[in-house]
Order: structure tokens, then sequence, then C-alpha cells
């Protein structure tokens, strides 16, 4: 059965901005549109998102070009192992391409996390960081 999932969007502004965003509780709360995120930017830094919706710890860092981390949401079964987050970022001229890997997912749950991640992330963020509503 499926339980990853990978989504792309290409958004009109550097790298550095969108990775910076990813890590700062006050950027990645106004990128998503407005919820609460608390991170602690750092390897083995703890974070949460959508008022504590989602949660997990920071495993890897190279900055401006990749960012993983422990991933799991209040709807996760208890018995389920975190999930595995790769938010990998290519710059191209004066626009990033984010390409979202997400694996070990509940089987579940797989398109209800896919759907959020378009509904919750990417609209925001093309809102967030063009001003526009350009479908990603």
């Amino acid at each position: 059965m499926k339980n990853k999932l990978k989504l792309q969007i290409i958004l009109p502004v550097k790298a550095k901005k969108i990775y910076s965003a990813w890590l700062d509780s006050l950027e990645h709360s106004a990128m998503t549109g407005g919820s609460t995120a608390i991170i602690d930017p750092r390897i083995g830094g703890k974070f949460s998102a959508w008022d504590g919706y989602i949660f997990g710890v920071t495993l890897k860092l190279e900055p401006f070009h990749n960012i993983e981390q422990s991933w799991r949401t209040t709807e996760f079964p208890q018995n389920v192992p975190d999930s595995h987050l790769e938010v990998r970022f290519k710059e191209m001229n004066n626009e990033t391409i984010i390409t979202l890997i997400h694996t070990n997912l509940p089987e579940n749950q797989v398109d209800d996390y896919q759907k959020g991640w378009e509904d919750f992330y990417f609209k925001p963020m093309q809102t967030y960081f063009s001003g526009s509503d350009k479908k990603y």
C-alpha cells in the first residue's frame, strides 16, 4: 500500500528566503496563513506547527538546500512511528522549486496529508511569497 508522497511547487523567490521562513516560528506561522508555529531551528530541535497539530524533530539541515524532520500529527495512531519529511530547495534564476518528500505515513492517511500539504502549505505559501493565487 501507499505510504509516501512527493509534491512540488515553484515559488518566485530565492531559496534562502523560503528555507529561512520554514525554520523561523513567526515566518512559518505567516507563510502558512497565521497558525502558530514554534520552531527550534537546529539539528535536534523540536518544532510544532498548526497550533500543535504537527510536531517533530529536525534531523538534518543543509542551509538553503534541504531540511529533514521526523514528523507526525495528533491524528497518527499512537503505535505508529514518526514519518520522515524531506524538503528540498532548488533555485533556478529567481525562482525556487520546492520538492517535498514525505515517507512512512500511516497508509490510510496519505491522501489526506497530500491534500493538507496542498491546502495548508502550498496555497498559502504561493500567496505569501508572490502575492498571487497562481496554481502550482
